[in-house]
């Protein structure tokens, strides 16, 4: 008897059947339109990479869920965990070959091996855009306004996004002498939401002490307004400096487009990773705060260093596209066909498949997806069969060569002897593409 192997998938990972992979690229196609439409251009980079290239600024937590191994040739390699990390290889690699400023886009999967949770895998798809080759306010700016767009193009409206400055919040502890604990303080910091502020202080106590602990957990306080936060801030800071300025400069673009009930000021909020150096900020669905941050990102100034004697300034963020799904099921925004499909053409006789190969050829030059059927079964089945594949229309093709029978299966309704023309008159008339 043969011994099959059991069909599974590794935990954390997922096959797509056609209708939530059919979301999935739609998705994909409202975000890429709205990157264009600020001017960004594509690339993509290996999904495997030397272990030394992703390891070289990640370290801590990045170091225990990256996916590391040899390959055949001894190699230490590593499967990308970000899409950040490359693309700094990538800017080492062919800096003298790309215009500066450089505005980028890249949408793939990255892999952590890190617990799941709802919108969390450990293969899951990022959408990452940057800005390197300057270090001006205004593609800050930009980045977070390209955010706000690019939500807003996908239907989530009621949104807000928290900003913070890791300069300011390093000047901060560089004041009261904790500068040495920085990674540990704001990897601390980070977890605030998860964690509550219980624990936070305590973690920051076994660092700081428990009055150290309750100065930190009293920056990173919001206040009432962003300007009421960024005065604390300062005060707290030492006064001001470029980073205090970089955060008046953004509110007045902000105030520019009457887009700032959008933002928030928020010192808790300081990204884990350690590569960030200037602006950070995270996004939160207001009708859905429990998801957590769907885009998040910030200025990363020195992170080309590692690979090269260049230093290029570089600011950008990324979608979590599989958690922005589970956002957009639980508030019900994601209402995608099972298919592309249209229009599907009967077979009544499987020796005229050129013919109806043809007839199909003129619904796809005006735009409608078509799918011949190739087996002469009863028209029923093929009426049932169309239905589940999620096409509005089936075409019957009748004696002769230009006569057909449309059928609108949502209705049940027939239209017969009708022509090309009068068979595409009448589908565009019920508003399908």
């Amino acid at each position: 008897m043969a011994q099959y192997i059991e069909p599974r998938v590794l935990k954390g990972f997922r096959d797509f059947l056609p209708p939530a992979e059919i979301e999935r690229r739609l998705l994909i196609e409202k975000i890429e339109q709205s990157f264009r439409l600020f001017g960004f251009v594509p690339i993509d980079t290996p999904a495997l990479e030397y272990a030394e290239i992703l390891l070289g600024k990640g370290g801590g937590e990045t170091e225990k869920q990256i996916y590391r191994f040899k390959d055949h040739g001894e190699r230490d390699v590593a499967l990308r965990f970000d899409l950040t990390v490359p693309f700094a290889r990538f800017m080492a690699e062919h800096r003298h070959e790309l215009p500066l400023p450089f505005k980028r886009y890249h949408i793939a999967k990255v892999w952590r091996g890190e617990n799941t949770q709802r919108g969390r895998y450990r293969e899951f798809t990022q959408c990452d855009f940057d800005i390197v080759g300057t270090d001006k306010s205004a593609a800050d700016f930009e980045i977070l306004l390209m955010m706000k767009q690019t939500l807003s193009a996908i239907g989530v409206q009621n949104i807000t996004i928290r900003l913070n400055h890791r300069g300011l919040f390093n000047r901060f502890l560089h004041r009261f002498g904790w500068l040495p604990h920085s990674v540990e303080i704001l990897r601390t910091v980070d977890k605030l939401a998860k964690i509550g502020e219980a624990e936070t202080r305590d973690l920051l106590a076994n660092l700081v002490g428990q009055e150290g602990a309750a100065t930190i957990l009293s920056y990173i306080h919001t206040e009432g307004s962003y300007e009421e936060t960024l005065r604390k801030l300062t005060d707290m800071a030492g006064g001001k400096d470029s980073d205090t300025e970089r955060l008046e400069t953004l509110l007045q673009f902000m105030k520019d487009l009457g887009i700032e009930s959008s933002f928030v000021l928020d010192p808790s909020i300081t990204r884990g990773l350690d590569y960030y150096t200037g602006v950070v900020f995270e996004t939160f669905l207001n009708d859905l705060p429990d998801i957590g941050s769907v885009c998040s990102g910030g200025r990363y100034d020195n992170l080309v260093a590692l690979y090269s004697r260049e230093q290029l300034p570089g600011v950008g963020a990324s979608i979590g596209l599989d958690r922005l799904l589970a956002a957009l099921e639980a508030l019900g925004k994601e209402t995608a066909p099972r298919s592309f499909v249209v229009v599907a053409i009967a077979c009544v006789d499987e020796r005229q498949g050129g013919r109806y190969q043809a007839l199909a050829q003129q619904f796809r030059a005006a735009g409608l997806a078509c799918e011949v059927f190739p087996e002469p079964k009863k028209l029923s089945q093929q009426f049932a069969l169309a239905e589940k594949k999620g096409a509005r229309f089936m075409v019957i093709p009748e004696e002769g060569e230009s006569s057909y029978t449309l059928r609108d299966l949502s209705s049940r309704e027939n239209k017969e002897h009708l022509s090309v023309d009068e068979m595409l008159k009448l589908i565009r008339q019920t508003g399908s593409p």
